[in-house]
Parts: structure tokens; sequence; C-alpha cells
């Protein structure tokens, strides 16, 4: 007589293997190398390189996002995106768990096959490509006017200035080595390193609020204090326009970085759901109080007077200022070492679509590397509206490959549990 299966199911126990909730907690990574015990990363060295995958650039567009929706309208939102992240991972841990996998392509293998796997893998490599050159078109856009702001006298013309050669150095001296890097535990003190300086850009920002009299002087240049009760220096708690649209997707993809999370996972210390899932609420927890404080002291700054991107708005009334000149560096550099860290999962990726079935190479390791690195420099050198392009595709991408795929994946994996058990 066949005993009754538990009502809590894997994609295992059609094959009797079923996965309890004691081993939910265990260590699930059995294709570790046996030869050669890695102790993996530490739980707050990935806590960083989470949150490094997940704050770059956008944290300067969210001052504009307040503006747009109201301090409250921007925090519930926030908060609703902050959730989702949250909750997606934990969706996301739970398909590793029922089918004893740790990487996107081997559970669109699961899924849908052969065409399934390709599908992730190349949703994966164009997302991060895109994501990877539009970071290094900020750097080549951005880099010389932050190293101008250093410079005492006028240097117009000098091969420091120039954005392409400043690119094309960074990527060599930083990004390359980075990226060689076989495990992405090793980038967890970069990580932190970049953690610091968002930090340090929220505290300035902080700071700053006192600096900037309100309202705004019309030269642009703060010379003296001025005091007013004009309605230009109230904020709004709620505020609903044609902009407000453009609000939300800034905001809804301030917390995706899915495609980092599995790469992490696999190399977290004594890997568990329950472990990996408190890495993302602190990491997502962290970023959304760095989030909202740097949101809500520019908005509070220059209320709707604020630029779509916060910096700009600092750099018209305080040109000068050394603190907004060393966080302007500190955020190109911070952008810069995230590089690195979204370069391993699109190398993964190509690995998975190309090489799936060929043992570890480090010559192949070297040349994939150095492949990718030279196509986004050059995406970042040639193409001129890369970050509309590349924003586009990678949300796109992004959201197919973190999102819908993801529940969809759930959805005919239980189906399959389903159909499995009324056959027995």
């Amino acid at each position: 007589m066949r005993t009754m299966l538990p009502a809590r199911h894997s994609i295992n126990d059609a094959y009797g293997h079923h996965v309890s909730d004691q081993e939910e907690s265990t260590p699930l990574l059995g294709n570790r190398p046996q030869g050669r015990s890695s102790p993996g990363t530490s739980f707050g060295l990935s806590v960083f390189n989470l949150m490094n995958a997940i704050m770059g650039s956008g944290i300067l567009g969210l001052s504009y996002a307040m503006a747009n929706t109201g301090i409250i309208g921007f925090s519930i939102l926030l908060l609703i995106v902050a959730l989702l992240a949250v909750y997606s991972i934990h969706l996301l841990l739970c398909m590793c768990i029922h089918t004893a996998v740790t990487s996107y392509e081997d559970l669109g293998l699961l899924a849908f096959g052969s065409p399934g796997k390709i599908l992730v893998a190349s949703t994966i490599l164009i997302q991060n490509i895109g994501a990877m050159s539009s970071y290094l078109f900020i750097i080549k856009s951005e880099l010389p006017a932050a190293v101008a702001g250093f410079l005492a006298s006028d240097h117009s013309g000098a091969w420091y200035l120039d954005g392409r050669l400043l690119l094309i150095i960074t990527a060599v001296c930083i990004v390359l080595p980075l990226a060689l890097l076989p495990k992405i535990g090793f980038l967890g003190y970069t990580s932190s390193l970049s953690f610091f300086f968002m930090v340090y850009f929220a505290i300035v920002v902080v700071i700053k609020k006192w600096s900037i009299p309100c309202p705004l002087p019309m030269n642009h240049t703060v010379t003296y204090m001025e005091i007013s009760n004009t309605s230009e220096c109230t904020p709004r708690l709620f505020k609903f326009s044609k902009e407000s649209s453009f609000a939300l997707p800034t905001m809804a993809f301030s917390f995706l970085c899915h495609t980092s999370v599995l790469p992490i996972y696999s190399e977290l210390k004594s890997p568990s759901k329950t472990r990996m899932q408190n890495v993302a609420i602190l990491g997502i927890s962290l970023s959304f109080l760095i989030y909202f404080i740097s949101a809500l002291f520019g908005y509070l700054t220059f209320y709707d007077k604020v630029d779509s991107e916060l910096l700009q708005s600092y750099s018209k009334f305080l040109p000068n200022d050394i603190m907004i000149i060393t966080v302007r560096l500190f955020i190109l550099l911070a952008v810069l070492l995230t590089v690195p860290l979204i370069h391993f999962p699109a190398r993964k990726a190509f690995m998975m679509m190309f090489f799936s079935n060929y043992q570890f190479s480090y010559l192949r390791h070297i040349v994939v590397t150095l492949a990718l690195n030279i196509i986004i420099v050059l995406l970042a050198i040639y193409v001129p509206d890369i970050r509309n392009v590349f924003g586009v595709v990678g949300s796109t991408t992004q959201h197919v490959c973190c999102l819908c795929f993801l529940e969809f994946l759930l959805k005919l994996s239980f189906e399959d549990f389903l159909s499995r058990q009324k056959k027995m």
C-alpha cells in the first residue's frame, strides 16, 4: 500500500528525493569541488555584495522621484518595491530548495528544457551587458568633470580630462582585474568600500540641507541666507502629475539585484535558504534606509526645483564645495565597483550557453572575461545614447528574468508536482 506524501512537495518528490523542513536549512550545494574545500563567503561580505548589486547611480534620481510623488507617496511606493524585492528573492530561494539547483540557467532547463536554459542565459547576458555598458558610459561622461573639480586652473584639452581615455584606463586597471577573480565572494571587500561611498553620499546630502537657502537664489550661487514663507519651501506629502509616472520606474528597479543573488548564494558560507534570506533582508533594509534618507533630504533642500540628477542641483549652487566634489567622485567609484560584480552573472550565463559540458578552464575564463570587457567598453565609447537604449533593454530583460519568469517557473513547477501526485 502506497503511503501518502506530505502536502509540501518538491520537484524531487517524483524521484524519491523529498526536501524536508530540516533540509531547507542545510547546505544544498553538492556541486562544490570535493577535492578543495572552500570556506565560502562570510555573511557580512555577502550582504555588502548584494547591496553593491542593488545600489548604483539610480540613487541620484530618487529625490526627483520624491518631488513628483510627495513624501508619503514616495515612501509608500519605495516600501512596496522593497517588499516585492524581498518576496521575489524568497520565491527564488524556494525554487532552489525544491529543485536542488542554484542557478537561473538550471531553473530554466528544468522548466522548459534547453530552450528555457538558452532564454534565461541570453536574457541575463543582454541585461548585464547593457547595465555594465551604461555604467561605463556614466564614467566616461562624468569622470572628467570630477577630476577637473580638484584642479585649481583650467586644464582643458589635457589627456587626463579625456573621457574615453579615462574610461579605458579604469576598465583596464580596475574593472578587468576584479572581473578576473574566480569567485564573487572576493568582491565583498570592494563592495564594502562601495557601501561606505553611498553612506558618505547620504551624510553629505543631510549636511548640505542647511547650506542652501530657500527659496533658491536666482544667480545660482549661495552668498546669503534667505528666509521665505512661500509655498516654494513647503514639502508636499502627495503629488500626482504626468511626471509621477516617470518616477515609478526609477523606484521599481532600485532593488532589482536578482541576477547576482544566486552567485552570492552559491558562495555563501554554510548556505541555506534561511541564511540567504537574512542576507537579502538586511541588504535591502540598509539600501532602503540610504535611499530614503538621501531622497528625503535632497528633496527638502531643493523641493520642486530638484534636478533629475541630484548632484547637478548641488553643482549649480555649490560649484566649488569640496564635499560635493568628493561625493561626485565617490559615486562614480561606487558605480565603477558595481561593474565587476554584475560581470560574474554575465560571464556565467555565457559559459552556461556555450561551455556547460566543459570543466572549468582558467584560459577560457580569462578569454571570456576579456571579450566581455572589450564589448562593454566599445559600447560605452561608440554608442552615443547608450543610457537610453540599454535603460529600456536592461529594465525589460531584467523584469522578464527576475519577476515574470521566476513566478512562471513556480507556477509550472507546482502544477507539475500536482499532476505527478495525481498519477501516483
